[in-house]
């Protein structure tokens, strides 16, 4: 959950999530390291009164900052690619869950179970509870079995939607007519709250995720609850 005044990310929530904001740390530290190097070098060129007989005829340093940006590239873009796989990647799911978004609300099916399906409007103001955040509280949240890798197959309705959760580290665009697919392994229990990330009309900032992580005796009680 943000805070107000938050700088950095959200608490990571998932394993993908996690090397997301590592790889963010590693990046911001190369990026520093070079904007000292060059700060440093264009301070030096400014301030000293030497003249070198020689600086039109500079291979060596040429080479020098031919080569080691391309390293750097690499240092960069490996990882990268690393984690772009990852986020695509399903290996083995327990659960699959289908979303579909609507002007203005989101829909879950649980596929594996027999009539588990639910719609998840945004709680209006009136309705909250003292705790409860206002324009992220829903009146059904989407619930999963935390530890265990969940299939997500999301669609629109109408127009393109954006189903995302920073703490889960997942950002899926919902387009109508299309399946799009992800997987994630909530890591802790708890509720992550998310918003559809797409202008998609309107009521756009009114269609909030929630997503409620708890353990799996207690998530096969509620879809034992859910089907009476």
């Amino acid at each position: 959950m943000p805070n107000w005044g938050q700088v950095m990310f959200q608490d990571a929530a998932s394993s993908v999530m996690f090397q997301l904001i590592s790889f963010h740390d590693h990046a911001l530290l190369v990026l520093t390291l070079v904007l000292t190097v060059v700060g440093y070098a264009l301070v030096a060129l400014m301030l000293n009164k030497h003249v070198n007989r020689y600086i039109m005829e500079a291979q060596t340093i040429e080479t020098v900052w031919t080569i080691l940006p391309a390293l750097i590239l690499l240092v960069l873009a490996l990882p990268s690619l690393r984690i772009l796989y990852i986020t695509d990647e399903v290996s083995q799911p327990s659960i699959t869950v289908k979303t579909i978004g609507h002007q203005w609300y989101w829909s879950y099916e649980y596929t594996d179970f027999m009539n588990v399906e639910m719609d998840s409007y945004m709680l209006p103001t009136s309705d909250l509870l003292p705790g409860d955040y206002r324009l992220l509280e829903v009146d059904n949240r989407m619930v999963v079995p935390m530890q265990l890798e969940i299939r997500m197959l999301i669609t629109a309705a109408d127009v393109i939607h954006s189903w995302t959760v920073p703490a889960l580290g997942v950002k899926v665009d919902a387009v109508p007519g299309r399946l799009n697919q992800i997987g994630f392994t909530a890591t802790q229990p708890g509720i992550f709250y998310g918003q559809c990330s797409e202008i998609c009309g309107a009521n756009h900032s009114f269609m909030p995720i929630a997503v409620e992580s708890i353990n799996t005796k207690s998530f096969m009680k509620w879809v034992s609850n859910f089907t009476q």
